[in-house]
């Protein structure tokens, strides 16, 4: 056992939850690293004063850098807006350090490629932050589908729904500004991610993307609320997903279903203890859908809590994220998603702003 140094950069809302994931991550998984908060980095010298006062960080700085370059930080979390994901991130592999960055792997589809051929080139350890797939329910949901128990994938549908700006009275901010901002950068990210881990690769798509309130209080929005698109998967398997920002009565809707030729599995973030499994077997009479509710038996879960149906929460699937990335830098073996998975998340939005913009169906290999 020994420990490693931790830079995050950034310390606002995802800062935090990954500041508190290395503070505990060893005591909940006896990880053989164990983190020490060595540095994080703000937009002022204030702000990141406060963050390592407030989080447990030995130094702080407002610019990144200078975090980067640090000897004493031997790993690097990015944590802050899309748009410094590549700058950071070439930077540190540069030096040969890992690093771990926040969905969506840069603003665009070219940073992306770029942070890809940076990592490839310098060899370390790279992951991306898609963390509701790691769900004890949703990893149990990619086992169930690898071990062949709903059969062959015929039909997919998912959604990542959220109503933060259903009201249009709500000012404009950052979030209103720029396409990595709106829902297609924002939240399409996770969900797509999570069709390609459950299902498998997208070959063809056709897409809408729109936005519903041009206007707010305090400015003019000029990126999209919501997005719908139907997909083929390499399998052969039919696809559809939707994603918004303005989706009224919807607070955490990452949620899909799965039909296969044996069964079909359900799932729904808002209730994230939980998945529902259909069986195509026995009496027709009492065939139906199972609530299985998550416990010891499942994926990630026991390190947590013995107790069946007791359920994880939200910060512990940034836990189970920091986990895996300890885990890679001990082994040196890559865990996914690295960075190339981000990269193919990124190509499948780029096709699906293509497919809005010429109204038809697009190749992913086009782009």
């Amino acid at each position: 056992m020994r420990d490693i140094g931790i830079g995050i950069i950034g310390g606002g809302y995802m800062g935090k939850a990954h500041a508190v994931a290395m503070s505990c991550v060893g005591a909940v998984f006896a990880t053989s690293l164990r983190p020490r908060l060595e540095m994080v980095c703000a937009t002022s010298e204030q702000s990141a004063e406060r963050y390592r006062q407030a989080y447990g960080f030995a130094r702080a700085t407002a610019d990144w850098r200078v975090l980067v370059a640090d000897p004493k930080v031997e790993a690097i979390v990015i944590a802050s807006p899309q748009e410094t994901h590549r700058a950071a991130a070439e930077a540190a592999f540069e030096l040969g350090k890992p690093v771990f960055c926040e969905k969506p792997l840069g603003a665009t589809l070219e940073d992306s490629r770029a942070m890809v051929a940076a990592a490839d080139a310098s060899g370390a350890v790279n992951m991306v932050g898609f963390n509701y797939i790691r769900t004890p329910a949703s990893q149990f949901a990619r086992q169930l589908i690898a071990e062949g128990a709903i059969g062959d994938i015929t039909w997919f549908r998912g959604e990542h729904t959220e109503d933060f700006y259903a009201d249009p009275q709500i000012p404009a901010t950052w979030r209103a500004q720029g396409i990595s901002n709106g829902t297609m950068g924002d939240l399409a990210p996770h969900m797509i991610n999570g069709a390609l881990a459950l299902v498998g690769p997208i070959t063809r798509l056709i897409a809408e993307v729109e936005t519903v309130h041009a206007e707010r209080p305090g400015g003019r929005v000029t990126n999209d609320d919501h997005g719908q698109m139907m997909c083929r998967f390499e399998n052969g398997a039919m696809g559809q997903m939707y994603f918004s920002r303005v989706s009224t009565g919807r607070k955490m809707g990452y949620a899909y279903e799965i039909t296969g030729t044996k069964g079909a599995i359900r799932f729904d973030q808002e209730d994230q203890n939980a998945l529902w499994l259909y069986r195509m077997e026995g009496p027709e009479a009492t065939r139906g859908f199972t609530k299985i509710l998550t416990g010891p038996e499942h994926p990630d879960y026991e390190p947590f809590c013995q107790g069946p149906g007791h359920g994880t929460g939200y910060q512990d699937q940034i836990i189970i994220e920091a986990k895996d990335f300890l885990t890679a830098i001990d082994t040196g073996k890559a865990i996914w998603p690295t960075f190339r998975d981000g990269m193919e998340v990124n190509r499948i939005i780029a096709t699906a702003f293509a497919s809005s913009d010429l109204k038809t169906w697009q190749d992913v290999s086009a782009f």
